[in-house]
């Protein structure tokens, strides 16, 4: 008896509550050594031992459950693999949270009087959208195998010395930043986005690294509301432009044909606007067509396709309005999957609306994907995404 604890002694030794010892024991993964002549749990040292690895587990992240599997294993090459995926986990985690504060700071930095909610829900709206586009880009460059796609756009773009650009959301700007080099000299770069916005670090990313750009390359960087008449009195005040830069913005601006018609109205005869709206997504034929192979019965991917051809079909006879020639400019990507989880929760995040869906064929659909990566050694999915150039 001198060499056993009571769960009240274990736990204090342990640095957790006897309530957190006797949920342990009621989940399997702390039994008592023995039990008192009155019925009370009593440890040893080696229990203590289990009881440090189970807090240590839980302080970083792991659920009781996967606590339970890698204690009953004990395999060293499952704890390595365990606490590698951990790791992962808690690095998105991470760097969800890291947006979360960037989100707040950005938004109390705005404004020197008293915030009101209004303020508060746009500015949180804008950074959050600039995030959310940022942390796809970042997932994506995880399995991409092509070429950098911002490279890949500004080559399209054609853009030529001494030219004039009006970007339109400019953000994080990595169709500048992924290219800072070799910018055609004489370029003067109107760059407008929200204030709070990712843009806010692409102008220390200007200021730190200005010394390296071109000759006589010059970015004027404007926050200001594109929704707002004020914001277009300074666009026109620059008179016209030899491109105009509208990517990603549909989400971010109240309406985008208000946007089409102004940027039309300042862009000089020779030079094109560029945009980038609603497409047929590779993804959802793709998905289509695996189901099939997969026997799996679905009856929302024509339905969705269908939607996106109209959508887009009604977004190029909206630019028509404004434009007399349409030219559509086809980039392609490809994407590399090697791993179930990974290609399985890529088409989760891609038909959220459909959880019941993925999770009724949830095995079926994995072991489909894993048939594939086994057979094949990867999954690869090329995409095509569609840039409309727009001249007067």
């Amino acid at each position: 008896m001198d060499d056993k604890m009571t769960s009240g002694e274990i736990a204090k030794k342990a640095g957790v509550s006897q309530k957190a010892v006797r949920l342990y024991d009621e989940k399997g993964l702390l039994k008592p050594t023995e039990y008192s002549d009155g019925n009370y749990r009593l440890y040893d040292k080696e229990a203590l031992q289990i009881l440090e690895k189970i807090v240590a587990l839980k302080q970083i992240g792991f659920s009781l459950e996967e606590i339970r599997d890698n204690l009953t294993s004990g395999d060293a090459k499952d704890i390595e693999e365990a606490l590698k995926m951990q790791l992962a986990i808690m690095e998105e985690k991470r760097y969800k949270i890291d947006m979360v504060i960037d989100a707040i700071n950005r938004t109390l930095a705005q404004k020197e009087e008293a915030l009101d909610w209004d303020d508060v829900a746009r500015i949180i709206q804008s950074v959050t959208l600039d995030q959310a586009a940022d942390l796809a880009h970042w997932k994506s460059l995880q399995r991409t195998i092509s070429e950098d796609w911002y490279v890949q756009i500004f080559r399209t773009m054609n853009f030529e010395k001494g030219g004039k650009v009006l970007d339109l959301g400019c953000g994080f700007s990595k169709i500048w930043r992924n290219n800072w080099d070799i910018i055609p000299e004489g370029t003067k770069i109107y760059a407008y986005d929200l204030p709070g916005s990712w843009a806010e670090d692409f102008e220390k990313f200007i200021e730190e690294n200005k010394g390296s750009l071109p000759k006589d390359v010059v970015i004027d960087l404007v926050y200001s509301d594109l929704d707002k008449a004020a914001s277009w009195e300074k666009i026109d005040s620059e008179q016209n432009y030899d491109r105009i830069i509208a990517h990603y913005i549909d989400n971010e601006v109240q309406n985008i044909e208000a946007i089409v018609e102004r940027a039309s109205k300042v862009l000089n005869r020779g030079g094109f606007f560029s945009i980038n709206g609603p497409d047929v997504t590779v993804w959802d034929l793709f998905l289509k067509n695996a189901m099939s192979e997969a026997g799996i019965e679905e009856n929302f991917l024509d339905e969705k396709i269908k939607e996106s051809l109209a959508e887009r079909d009604a977004y190029i006879e909206m630019l028509g309005k404004y434009f007399s020639k349409i030219e559509t400019i086809e980039l392609h990507n490809s994407f590399r999957f090697v791993d179930v989880d990974d290609i399985f929760e890529c088409f989760q995040r891609r038909n959220k609306n459909q959880a019941k869906f993925f999770s009724v064929n949830e095995k079926k659909i994995r072991e489909y994907f894993a048939d594939k990566i086994a057979k094949d050694g990867e999954i690869i999915i090329t995409t095509d995404s569609h840039f409309q150039h727009c001249y007067i």
